[in-house]
């Protein structure tokens, strides 16, 4: 099986997959789904300035967000598949990504400080994306998109007290959930 399979699993069927993240309007995966489609969104409501006067500040902050972005992300990935030991008691729960289905709770790294790493980058590139060209139909695809977040990152955190219990309620308190020592 290729690297990227073991990681997220079969996409041969695009369609399979949707249905797969998105099982019931409870899990992480239903406001996970609106989250990137408001971001698909943005992306194509801006791509038509997306190279246009690079240099105008807001197109300069992009790259201050830009930065951080991929780094959030890589790190809390490389977090979970290397501490969190996937286990076959989490295949049951469809709505998880391969590389979600972990046995330990992670807490080291980028988890000590932020509970949610992934979403904390979906929240960079949201904004980010929106700066490109600040408009009042992109702030509203923006405010959406960081609704459905937070949503995600609730709901994820209600399965994450299911499966490990008071442990993760006492990682809850002892983390904030996007920003560092904020929020």
């Amino acid at each position: 099986m290729a690297p990227v399979d073991r990681l997220c699993g079969s996409v041969r069927d695009p369609g399979v997959r949707l249905a797969r993240l998105s099982t019931g309007a409870g899990s992480h995966g239903f406001s996970r789904l609106f989250a990137w489609e408001c971001i698909l969104a943005l992306v194509l409501l801006n791509i038509g300035v997306w190279f246009r006067a690079p240099l105008v500040w807001h197109q300069l902050n992009l790259l201050g967000v830009a930065r951080h972005e991929p780094g959030s992300l890589y790190l809390g990935v490389r977090a979970l598949v290397g501490r969190g030991k996937p286990t076959a008691r989490r295949e049951s729960d469809p709505q998880l990504l391969a590389f979600e289905r972990t046995s330990v709770l992670v807490t080291t790294g980028i988890y000590g400080y932020i509970r949610h790493p992934l979403y904390c980058s979906l929240l960079l590139l949201t904004w980010g994306v929106f700066f490109k060209a600040p408009a009042w139909a992109g702030g509203l695809l923006a405010a959406a998109s960081t609704a459905f977040l937070f949503a995600t990152a609730r709901a994820d955190e209600a399965e994450c007290v299911r499966f490990f219990g008071p442990t993760y309620e006492a990682y809850m308190g002892r983390t904030k959930r996007f920003v560092p020592y904020l929020f």
